[in-house]
């Protein structure tokens, strides 16, 4: 399932994103690339000890735990952040994958969700599309500021070259309680099902026995 999120960042929280970016030390993307993605990656990013990083975690972890589509959507358990700049021309991230296991604050994870966060304007650079491999094909995403797209990690994807101007983007990973991608989007369905039959009706029977439905399987799949 790959879901397209409008202003998951407010104005103040957008600008304050940006002043901290602006200031911020990046290194070569190379660094935590595995050997493979190495040969496409070409972007800067905060070291993995900026100051600057924890303070952007801080700000994506307060907004996923707030933004209720997002956990529908993702059911976060590990929430894994990074920035990254694709800093003038030339700079690019080729089709890859993203790593299945990865390591943050010292705890292994899988990565099950990833979602890209844009942090400037669209009209600030050329190229820089997210492009998004599926059997339907490919698509490319170049969402406004304060925007985030939620794609699996398992599909090949990449970032095309920045011809001109500069892309800043929070790049994540998430490890969701829910390991089943068809089990997430089943989930994700009855709760709009759900949400949507209470906004209309009320609490009927038909509401309980979908919140019935839903509880069960939450029970059945979530892995603690």
């Amino acid at each position: 399932m790959i879901l397209c999120i409008g202003n998951v960042l407010t104005d103040e929280e957008l600008l304050l994103a940006q002043m901290k970016l602006e200031s911020a030390a990046f290194i070569d993307g190379k660094v935590t690339a595995g050997w493979h993605a190495r040969l496409v990656k070409d972007n800067t990013q905060l070291s993995k000890d900026s100051p600057v990083l924890e303070d952007l975690r801080s700000l994506i972890n307060m907004d996923q735990h707030s933004h209720r589509l997002k956990q529908k959507a993702a059911r976060p358990k590990y929430i894994h952040p990074r920035s990254e700049k694709n800093r003038l021309r030339g700079m690019a991230y080729g089709t890859h994958t993203d790593d299945a296991l990865m390591r943050s604050q010292n705890q292994l994870m899988r990565s099950d969700i990833s979602f890209t966060l844009f942090l400037n304007s669209p009209d600030d650079y050329q190229g820089g599309e997210l492009v998004i491999e599926s059997s339907e094909g490919e698509q490319d995403y170049k969402l406004p500021a304060g925007s985030m797209i939620v794609y699996p990690s398992s599909t090949l994807h990449r970032v095309e070259t920045v011809t001109e101007g500069v892309r800043l983007a929070a790049v994540s990973w998430v490890q969701s309680l829910i390991r089943d991608p068809y089990e997430r989007e089943i989930l994700f369905d009855l709760e709009t099902v759900r949400q949507s039959i209470f906004e209309q009706s009320g609490k009927t029977g038909e509401f309980d026995l979908l919140s019935k439905t839903h509880a069960n399987l939450l029970r059945k799949w979530v892995e603690c």
